[in-house]
């Protein structure tokens, strides 16, 4: 299986550039709000569209990766909820272990049951370690998951976690705060946990402006993820684009 994806995100880190992915939830937008989206991606030069969401109550995730896939030549890459968020038409699907909590079921249950459709599906995986932080309100992951989130204010906690995860063999990070966060992770954490872990970081949950998400890529953060803020307004697209984009080479 061929790492198109997770090569351009190593290669990425590697000259210090910084990515921005677009978060799109399936349940909360329609095929006409899929292409007005994906166009103002194509248009910011967004570098990825991450699709999926806790739940996904809703049966087309095939057909919303296709509509993607029909209107931009962005990468798509699958967030999972849970198992049967999987689509062999997307380009990558970031195999979620959720090593922040001590929930079996998120750690390795849930991928033995999936194992077989991934395989199946042909997609590109890339086992990622999905760490859940504290952003001051409960969130749906941190509900689903059954699992309490890292202490925002635990900055060792949440290095240990990471450099586990990363000697364990995950090949990224994510780093949290959900969906709904009233505060993103601080940058003190960000920096702390890129200081020591040589992996790609993701960070997501809670950033709501250009700003921060400058600020989280200046601490160590190599793709910031932003999904319920464009929701509310789609003029978020281009700004945090070209913030981040902006950040100096190995800033």
């Amino acid at each position: 299986m061929y790492k198109k994806i997770y090569n351009s995100i190593i290669e990425r880190k590697a000259k210090g550039v910084k990515s921005f992915a677009v978060l799109i939830d399936p349940d909360k937008v329609t095929p006409a709000g899929i292409v007005d989206v994906a166009a103002k991606c194509t248009a910011a030069k967004v570098d990825y569209i991450f699709l999926g969401g806790s739940l996904v109550i809703t049966q087309h995730l095939d057909e919303c990766v296709q509509q993607l896939k029909s209107c931009c030549d962005i990468p798509v890459i699958l967030f999972p909820g849970s198992p049967s968020q999987v689509s062999p038409f997307a380009d990558s699907l970031l195999y979620l272990s959720l090593i922040s909590g001590r929930n079996p079921e998120l750690l390795i249950g849930q991928h033995v049951v999936s194992a077989a459709v991934v395989k199946k599906s042909g997609l590109e995986v890339i086992s990622t370690g999905y760490m859940v932080i504290d952003g001051g309100a409960p969130t749906t992951v941190s509900y689903i998951s059954n699992a309490s989130p890292i202490p925002a204010d635990k900055d060792d906690i949440a290095l240990c976690t990471a450099m586990a995860g990363e000697m364990l063999g995950m090949k990224v990070i994510f780093m949290d705060a959900g969906s709904g966060a009233r505060k993103p992770i601080t940058e003190s954490m960000i920096s702390r946990v890129s200081s020591m872990v040589e992996i790609p970081i993701i960070v997501g949950g809670g950033i709501k402006d250009a700003e921060k998400a400058y600020l989280n890529c200046k601490a160590g953060a190599d793709i910031i993820v932003v999904g319920n803020a464009i929701e509310k307004d789609l003029s978020l697209i281009k700004e945090i684009a070209d913030a981040v984009h902006s950040v100096p080479v190995n800033a």
